[in-house]
């Protein structure tokens, strides 16, 4: 079998990376390091450029990896700022790298192991990007969905009550109503582990996949739903006639969609898992094939690394299709 892996161009774990589901657009990959080492015009350039074409979905990509690097270091932002001081890039980047800097305040451990001290970083820093929030949509061009897209994650963390997110999904929905970013952030305030529940999660993911058009990805949201309230360790409940339905929904979704979609590539993560999981093992396959050097894994067996788990899932498929 490790023969027709190769053959296929399938990389084994070592070679995977886990970074991220994509790599980076060179555009993307230019700024960021630019700004890493003090510049901050490509990054300017760069947002001006997504304005320009009215590409709210890459817009929202490319803040949320200059905001990470903000989050770090935002020396470069604050020469930005000074530069221009009411440039609205600069004010979503900022908005969006208070949110970052929050969450980095706060870890990732669970609140047993946070400390009091963590948590009042997180709130208090939360609750300056409110108004960094509405700034950043005070400047914002027409149209531009980006600032309330960053605005949900404080949402998620300071406790919106509903009225109020309902509130930022109006103006979101109203910009961009099947923006995938907006969805999936929006779908999470839904989730029982934030700030809904079961219920509420799959109904707002059945909607959003009832109103989009095809190639938009909105398909995926049910299945995200799913993935997050599955508390079942096994995988008949991935079997049922409604997940069938699901999957292939995804399925013609994945097809229609631009082949530069910035979402795409995470959507095939889980659409090969889904489709592995159903036992599909040639289109599982092709969507392995597809995200070859990436590896997601998303429920992964005792002791076993995301790059090994992939591989393990991917390698079954290639053992059991047709092809073998």
């Amino acid at each position: 079998m490790a023969a027709r892996v190769t053959a296929l161009g399938l990389l084994p774990p070592e070679r995977q990376n886990t970074e991220l589901p994509a790599p980076l657009e060179p555009a993307l990959k230019v700024a960021v390091a630019a700004a890493e080492a003090g510049d901050w015009h490509p990054a300017a350039e760069l947002l001006d450029g997504t304005a320009a074409r009215r590409d709210w979905e890459r817009r929202t990509h490319f803040c949320e990896q200059l905001a990470d690097a903000a989050a770090e270091d935002d020396r470069w932002l604050l020469s930005w700022e000074a530069a221009r001081p009411d440039d609205p890039a600069a004010a979503l980047v900022r908005a969006r790298s208070t949110v970052m800097l929050a969450w980095k305040i706060r870890g990732s451990k669970g609140a047993q192991y946070t400390t009091q001290e963590q948590f009042e970083g997180f709130r208090r820093t939360l609750n300056r990007s409110r108004g960094e929030h509405a700034r950043a949509a005070a400047l914002a061009p027409e149209g531009d969905p980006a600032p309330y897209v960053g605005e949900i994650w404080t949402a998620i963390g300071i406790g919106y009550p509903h009225e109020e997110m309902h509130r930022v999904w109006k103006e979101l929905a109203g910009r961009a109503p099947h923006h995938y970013e907006a969805t999936f952030s929006a779908l999470q305030y839904w989730c029982a582990k934030w700030r809904g529940s079961e219920a509420l999660a799959r109904a707002f993911a059945v909607r959003a996949a009832a109103e989009g058009p095809a190639g938009s990805l909105m398909s995926v949201f049910p299945l995200i739903a799913h993935f997050e309230h599955d508390t079942s360790d096994s995988a008949d409940v991935d079997r049922t006639p409604e997940m069938y339905a699901t999957v292939d929904e995804v399925l013609a979704d994945v097809a229609a969609a631009d082949p530069d979609h910035p979402r795409l590539a995470e959507v095939r993560h889980l659409l090969a898992y889904y489709l592995y999981l159903q036992e599909r093992w040639d289109e599982a396959l092709e969507q392995f094939r597809l995200t070859a050097t990436r590896a997601r894994s998303r429920r992964g067996a005792t002791g076993a690394t995301p790059r090994e788990e992939f591989c393990r899932m991917r390698d079954e498929c290639v053992a059991n299709g047709s092809g073998a």
